[in-house]
């Protein structure tokens, strides 16, 4: 996982599937770059072939922390398969998200 960002706003690259898996490792440390005064979150896509039930669950926990402080969440480079199940399950409506 690659991050960069100043506090402000954040852009993590967890360059693998986000299933069952893998979801407990980027859970720690997604937590660890995530500070409070984080007011954004960029999820590049890019790497990620595959989201499953419970990576779903890791993105809309993410969601939900942020907006209770006021920030965002976006995820880019979302790859056809990715943004037809997001669309599906009606969260292109809550994340942004970008091709």
């Amino acid at each position: 996982m690659n991050d960069k960002g100043d506090g402000a706003a954040m852009v993590l690259r967890p360059g693998r599937d986000i299933v069952a898996s893998t979801v407990e490792e980027l859970r720690g440390q997604w937590k660890a770059v995530l500070t409070p005064g984080t007011a954004s979150l960029t999820v590049d896509l890019s790497g990620v072939g595959m989201v499953d039930s419970v990576g779903l669950g890791l993105l809309i926990a993410t969601h939900n922390s942020l907006g209770k402080a006021g920030g965002r969440l976006r995820l880019t480079r979302v790859g056809p398969d990715i943004l037809g199940l997001l669309r599906t399950m009606r969260l292109d409506k809550h994340f942004i998200l970008e091709g």
